[in-house]
């Protein structure tokens, strides 16, 4: 049985042969064994079941998902609302902070925030440290990492065109980002 986390009315994968007995997180509905909660099926002893995922509080190397809410000149700030790929409880966000040395690997001096970031843009990062008491520190200085969504002035979703531009499929405007890379290339 292959280890990816499910949704809630996800069929689950079953090895061949009789129906496993079910245990909490899982019920059958048309004959087919479902899923009722986020995570992964598991076996414990003869029966199969699904415990809940629980969301965990930043670490270093954590990948995260955000929302830029402030920039300044020297940082942007960051809403932290996915910590390695598990979604945190509306209202318990954590804050965040992605300094414009941390932005991309090379040419640190030369990195405008501005040029990177917007307010409402979409980022994934990487926690490098846990910085002062109010924030993590975010690094962007990879090539997945950066933003992966973000609207135009005129309220389309952008499409990147390179590793530092998005493109306004509505006005062909090109804006400045620090893009992710995306993972299917």
């Amino acid at each position: 049985m292959a280890s990816e986390s499910l949704l809630p009315g996800q069929p689950v994968p079953l090895p061949r042969g009789p129906v496993p007995s079910l245990g909490s997180g899982l019920y059958i509905k048309d004959g087919q064994v479902r899923a009722s909660l986020v995570g992964i099926p598991r076996y414990e002893g003869s029966t199969l079941t699904i415990s809940r995922m629980r969301p965990h509080p930043p670490a270093p190397n954590s990948v995260i998902l955000g929302t830029i809410t402030r920039l300044s000149p020297l940082q942007a700030m960051v809403s932290i609302s996915v910590v390695d790929g598990v979604p945190l409880a509306p209202g318990e966000e954590f804050t965040g902070v992605i300094r414009t040395q941390d932005i991309r690997a090379t040419e640190k001096d030369k990195v405008k925030i501005g040029d990177c970031f917007r307010g409402g843009d979409v980022v994934k990062g990487m926690v490098i440290s846990l910085g002062d008491a109010r924030s993590y520190y975010i690094t962007t200085a990879r090539n997945d990492l950066g933003v992966i969504f973000a609207t135009s002035e005129a309220s389309a979703t952008m499409e990147p065109v390179s590793w530092q531009e998005m493109r306004c499929p509505r006005t062909g405007r090109i804006e400045k980002r620090k893009c992710a890379k995306p993972d299917n290339l």
